[in-house]
């Protein structure tokens, strides 16, 4: 396959990438076993507590969190405060990248029994989480509550920043998806 051939499937699934990510329904009624927010983008933790608050799951897993950071410190940084049941908010310090926050999502699945979860991240985000959070939890099944935010622009061919951001979030996907796939494969044999 010659260098141009890869280039254009590339652009090609990028494409189709960008058209997928904004193609999110967005449930605002199903009750879920458990909410879970990834934290790092934007908008992510205050949209997580707002649901929480609406009652729309009976525990918060909030993965990713820096070490000695309390509930108190994120209401205060969103601007919100858990009205009910904070005793059932986990807070998950062990994670800082994707790979762990799946980890620690499916300890925390496994200890509370979550068979529904919402995930709470950022729209872009959202595909590569999916996959490293069903690689570690199979039978779980997910509403995806995508964020967006003003900072990522929809028309990423006009800002560059946009496109990297993508792009990058894109190949991670790509490696994610076809790494999972050999796994489930192997795990076949």
């Amino acid at each position: 396959m010659s260098g141009m051939t890869l280039i254009l499937l590339w652009l090609g699934g990028f494409i189709v990438f960008n058209q997928f990510i904004r193609s999110y329904k967005i449930d605002h009624t199903t009750k879920t076993d458990a909410i879970v927010v990834l934290t790092g983008g934007k908008n992510r933790l205050a949209e997580a507590m707002k649901l929480y608050n609406d009652n729309l799951a009976d525990i918060l897993i909030i993965s990713g969190v820096a070490e000695n950071v309390t509930l108190s410190q994120l209401e205060r940084q969103n601007h919100t405060v858990i009205e009910n049941r904070p005793d059932q908010v986990i807070l998950g310090n062990e994670a800082s990248n994707t790979i762990e926050n799946a980890i620690e999502v499916s300890e925390a699945v496994r200890r509370n029994n979550v068979a529904l979860l919402r995930l709470v991240t950022s729209y872009y985000h959202m595909p590569r989480s999916e996959q490293e959070i069903l690689l570690k939890n199979p039978d779980v099944k997910i509403i995806y509550h995508p964020v967006y935010s003003e900072n990522v622009s929809d028309k990423w061919w006009k800002k560059w920043g946009s496109f990297c951001l993508i792009a990058m979030e894109y190949n991670k996907f790509i490696f994610v998806y076809v790494k999972n796939f050999v796994i489930r494969l192997a795990e076949r044999d």
